[in-house]
């Protein structure tokens, strides 16, 4: 297989995965599917983390979220990542 073809397939899974999480977290039902209400939220995330009070909220984010992957069992160790904080 040529190397694109494996950073293609890379980069297909990890959008799976993150495509995942939003349904997981319960946004897909919430919000009826409505994808301007789900980037609104996402959005509100970035600009919350680029405050003054964004390490406060990645904190708590960070805390409920491994509460939730400790929580489900289904959950597999290999998505539960630590993201460096140059990629954040």
């Amino acid at each position: 297989m040529r190397t694109w073809q494996v950073e293609r397939r890379k980069r297909t899974r990890h959008l799976i995965e993150l495509g995942g999480l939003v349904v997981k977290a319960g946004l897909v039902n919430l919000t009826g599917d409505d994808r301007a209400i789900i980037l609104g939220a996402l959005l509100w995330m970035v600009d919350k983390l680029q405050s003054d009070q964004g390490e406060r909220a990645r904190a708590l984010w960070a805390a409920k979220g491994k509460q939730a992957f400790e929580a489900d069992p289904t959950t597999h160790k290999e998505t539960d990542r630590i993201v460096p904080a140059s990629h954040r």
